[in-house]
C-alpha cells in the first residue's frame, strides 16, 4: 500500500507539471475577450486620451491593396499605425517604406500569422525579435507596439514581448471586417457600436488571411468611420499619438532590435 501511495503521488505531480505550463501558456490568451479586456485591462486594449481614436490596420503589407488604404488615408488626413507580418515586410520593403514616408506608423504582428498551439518560448522570442528588427530597419527606429496574430496574447508570447521591448496591445472596437459578407455599412456599424473617445480600431487593408475581397469593404468604410469621429469631436490618428505608454524597454532593447543581435536573426529587402 505504501508503494501505491507513493506512485499515485509522482504520477499526480508528472500531471501536475503540463497542466501547470499550459496553464501559464494559454492564460494569458483569455485578455482576447473584449469585456473583461475593456474594463479590467485598458491599457492591454489601447484606451489612451479621451479626445482621440487610434485607427490601425492588420496582416500587411500587401501590394495589392494596401496602396488603396495609404491613398485612401491621403485622401482623409489622416495617419495610421500598420500592424505588419516581418515575412511581409521582408517581402516588400519598398511598400513598407512608402508607408512611413506618408507618416505612418509601422507596428508589429508577428512573423507569420501562425496560431500558438503549444508552448515554444525560445521560438517565439526568436521570430518576434526578427519581425522586430525587419521593421525597425525600414522606420529607422525601433518599433513600440505588437499586436499578436489573432490577437492571442499567449504566455510566450508575453515573455516574447518583454524581451523584445515591445508593448502588447490590442483593441476596443473592430469592424469584423474578415468575412465573406463584410460590407461597408456592416464594417461602419460593428466599429461605431463599440467606439468611444480613446478606443483603439482593428481593420485589416488585407485579405491575406481572410475572405477574398473583403478589404474593399473596409476600404469603402473608411470615409463614413473618419467622419463619425470627426463628427463627435473625436481626432482619427496612429497610437504614437494616442496617449498610451510607451514599453518598459529592458536594457539596450531597442537598440538590440535595430542592430539584429538577436539570435537567428539575417534579412535583406526587395
Amino acid at each position: 500500500m505504501p508503494d501505491d501511495i507513493h506512485w499515485g503521488r509522482l504520477f499526480s505531480r508528472a500531471l501536475a507539471v503540463p497542466a501547470l505550463v499550459a496553464a501559464a501558456h494559454i492564460g494569458p490568451a483569455g485578455t482576447w475577450l473584449p469585456g473583461p479586456r475593456r474594463a479590467l485591462l485598458p491599457v492591454l486594449a489601447g484606451k489612451g486620451a479621451a479626445d482621440h481614436v487610434a485607427l490601425t490596420f492588420d496582416d500587411g503589407p500587401d501590394p495589392r491593396s494596401t496602396p488603396a488604404f495609404l491613398a485612401a488615408l491621403d485622401e482623409l488626413a489622416v495617419r495610421a499605425t500598420f500592424f505588419v507580418l516581418g515575412e511581409q515586410v521582408l517581402g516588400h520593403g519598398r511598400l513598407s517604406r512608402d508607408i512611413v514616408r506618408r507618416g505612418h506608423e509601422l507596428a508589429v504582428h508577428g512573423w507569420t500569422h501562425n496560431r500558438p498551439w503549444r508552448p515554444a518560448p525560445r521560438r517565439e522570442t526568436r521570430l518576434l525579435a526578427r519581425a522586430a528588427h525587419t521593421v525597425a530597419q525600414v522606420s529607422g527606429t525601433a518599433p513600440i507596439w505588437y499586436r499578436p496574430p489573432y490577437g492571442i496574447l499567449t504566455g510566450d508570447r508575453l515573455l516574447a514581448a518583454r524581451r523584445t521591448g515591445l508593448r502588447p496591445v490590442l483593441w476596443t472596437a473592430w469592424g469584423r471586417d474578415w468575412t465573406g459578407d463584410t460590407t461597408a455599412r456592416s464594417v461602419a456599424a460593428t466599429v461605431l457600436a463599440d467606439l468611444r473617445g480613446g478606443g483603439t480600431v482593428l481593420l485589416h487593408d488585407t485579405d491575406r488571411h481572410a475572405a477574398p475581397g473583403c478589404w474593399r469593404a473596409t476600404l469603402a468604410a473608411l470615409p463614413a468611420l473618419v467622419g463619425a469621429c470627426r463628427a463627435a469631436g473625436l481626432t482619427v490618428g496612429p497610437l504614437g499619438e494616442h496617449g498610451v505608454a510607451s514599453p518598459v524597454r529592458t536594457p539596450d532593447a531597442g537598440a538590440a532590435v535595430i542592430r539584429g543581435r538577436w539570435p537567428g536573426i539575417g534579412v535583406g529587402f526587395r
